[in-house]
């Protein structure tokens, strides 16, 4: 995921003996990539209720309808079984599920229970199984109207404007919400569905279309799909609405309303070179086909790497591909998060910062050096900025954590990203390609954990302790702040525009150059001038670089973040509107948080706002923003 609002508290545990008795769809090979054990202390998942060690899900056939009148999803998910001889209950995860029956697959009731609800942080209920020697199960079931997993859109929050859609998002821990299964990332499930929904609408999700839509006659029309390679359960995701495909390369394309599609699909168009710099890095792209959809403005994320099917705000299009580092971040995940997954979340590193090193290589690749020495700059300021205002010595500065920590994505992402940056100074790119590649093969599709990742690059990397001591591994990886040795980025990625702050900063002079800077340039002019401005200076400064009429939304958020810390009226009309088109988590929990810090006069401006745009926000973003505001749940 690209730019995940927080590091969220989730942990996985795997764990089974060859001796486990399983259900009949589960094959030697999907056996043999499903089955590594972690039976490790930092391997245990505390948000899920899961007993994967007794009896686990391997396989998750669902039979699903939707119901945009009643906004609810219902049918019968069928689970594959890999369980101990003699394990009589499966615990899975449930989150307001309404569970009407559970049968084998041959019909006969399997008695079951729902426990105790745990509201805080989303885990949701354990659903108790009999298991009756059943290695195959059935259940019967809606999900809830309110399901955190699942936002449904009324055709006014569509670029059509004409029908009504559908989209979810998983990670961390809200499939629960909408999937009854084991909700934990390293217990991998292969999967498959049939979807039906009312004409004229198109489904798509992340597995493999299965042929063409079949109609039913009934005003609706059945989608299949199959995920045949065992993926963790959050990467289980659907979109259904009024949308068209266009195709990029031979195994890519994209997605989108049709009223958007013309600007997604320009915007996309490098992805297959993309696609080909990843293979000759890190080897072969192992999903099979790699597409995406531009989701409406609600999606509360950046991108979501669901397999084969990429999920992307439109937040990103700016007409000249300079946000496509986003592109190249949520296929990246192809290989670190889908391929290798982490099997905690509190090591989601693994996932983001390996992606975010990754990312920066494709981008190299593809747009050249100097913007991915710009975007690296970019990514240590982050990092710097966030250690000035938390403390260098936080625990949640570690790389590895309990997951408690809410730090946003300067750690797992960016100090992940130079983790592995200062490796391969070290080491010198060959060496360190070769065992990063050999770590995604000898570890596809499998769980991890950091305690793997160190010891791995201990055993396949490191040549002698005199190596080991100049990397110093573990003070990355689990130990707080940034270590002495971080390999820092070239000054000179930034000088021009480092040398018109300064001088805008003396002198109040605008840059001329600004115009034809990179987008990664004019962030990092608009994000290092002076805080503090007069209503006066805001109005030179949007009138000499066009602030409040830029298409690129990264630099259109950090004018309105500026504006609005220094109470500038003409912006706030700008913002309002802003707020109520974009759900992206990332622009809009600060710009809340921004007129909230303004006590009298952005207090009511942010309850005013918010009181329009909460319902059409994801439940994602919506917390983020009632946490500011003080709303309770």
């Amino acid at each position: 995921m690209r730019r995940f609002a927080a590091t969220l508290a989730l942990l996985l545990a795997t764990s089974a003996c060859t001796t486990m008795e399983q259900g009949p769809t589960v094959t030697s090979a999907q056996q043999a990539m499903v089955s590594p054990i972690l039976t490790s202390p930092e391997a245990q998942d505390d948000l899920t209720y899961a007993q994967p060690e007794v009896a686990r899900v391997t396989h998750v056939e669902l039979d699903l309808d939707l119901d945009f009148d009643a906004k609810r999803v219902g049918g019968t998910a069928t689970l594959d079984i890999l369980a101990e001889p003699g394990a009589d209950q499966i615990v899975l995860d449930s989150n307001g599920l309404e569970i009407a029956r559970v049968t084998d697959i041959a019909g006969n009731e399997l008695p079951f229970t729902i426990g105790a609800m745990v509201e805080d942080g989303g885990k949701g209920a354990p659903l108790t199984i009999a298991l009756n020697g059943a290695r195959t199960i059935r259940i019967q079931y809606l999900a809830p109207t309110d399901a955190t997993a699942l936002q449904w859109l009324s055709p006014e929050q569509t670029a059509g404007g004409e029908y009504p859609y559908l989209f979810s998002q998983g990670q961390a821990i809200l499939n629960r919400t909408w999937i009854p299964t084991q909700d934990s990332p390293g217990i991998r499930q292969t999967w498959e569905a049939r979807i039906t929904a009312p004409k004229p609408l198109d489904v798509v999700m992340s597995g493999v279309r299965q042929g063409e839509p079949e109609d039913l006659g009934n005003g609706r029309r059945a989608f299949r799909f199959i995920m045949d390679k065992p993926v963790p359960p959050y990467l289980i995701a659907i979109a259904a609405g009024d949308i068209d495909f266009r195709a990029i390369g031979p195994r890519s394309g994209v997605w989108a309303e049709p009223s958007v599609l013309d600007e997604a699909w320009r915007e996309v168009g490098d992805t297959e070179e993309m696609i080909e710099a990843a293979e000759e890095l890190y080897g072969e792209y192992r999903w099979g086909r790699y597409d995406m959809i531009v989701l409406p403005p609600a999606f509360p994320y950046g991108g979501m790497e669901n397999p084969v099917m990429t999920f992307l705000t439109p937040t990103f299009i700016a007409g000249d591909r300079s946000n496509n580092g986003l592109i190249a971040h949520e296929l990246a995940h192809s290989w670190s998060g889908n391929l290798v997954t982490n099997a905690v979340w509190g090591d989601s590193w693994l996932n983001e910062g390996v992606t975010t090193y990754f990312e920066n290589r494709i981008v190299e690749a593809v747009y050249g050096e100097k913007r991915a020495e710009q975007e690296a700059a970019l990514m240590f300021a982050n990092i710097q900025e966030t250690l000035a205002e938390v403390g260098r010595d936080a625990p949640g500065t570690a790389l590895s954590t309990d997951g408690g920590y809410e730090l946003g994505s300067a750690i797992a992402y960016d100090k992940g990203a130079f983790f592995l940056m200062t490796v391969e100074s070290i080491v010198g790119r060959e060496r360190f390609d070769a065992w990063l590649r050999q770590w995604f093969d000898n570890h596809a599709f499998q769980p991890a954990t950091s305690e793997m990742f160190y010891e791995d690059m201990m055993a396949n990397l490191v040549r002698n302790e005199a190596e080991a001591q100049r990397l110093s591994l573990r003070e990355w990886i689990f130990e707080p702040g940034l270590p002495a040795n971080v390999a820092r980025p070239d000054p000179a990625a930034f000088a021009e525009v480092d040398a018109a702050v300064n001088t805008y900063a003396r002198t109040g002079a605008i840059p001329s150059a600004y115009e034809g800077w990179t987008s990664a340039e004019r962030q990092r002019f608009l994000d290092n001038i002076p805080k503090d401005r007069s209503a006066a200076q805001l109005a030179a400064l949007d009138e000499g670089l066009g602030l409040s009429e830029t298409g690129n939304n990264e630099e259109l958020f950090l004018w309105l973040e500026l504006a609005l810390a220094n109470r500038y009226q003409p912006a706030v009309a700008q913002a309002e509107t802003f707020l109520g088109e974009v759900g992206r988590a990332k622009f809009v929990r600060p710009l809340f948080q921004t007129l909230w810090n303004e006590g009298a006069w952005g207090q009511p401006i942010a309850r005013r706002i918010y009181a329009d745009t909460r319902d059409t926000y994801h439940a994602v973003t919506r917390s983020g923003v009632d946490r500011v505001l003080g709303i309770e749940g």
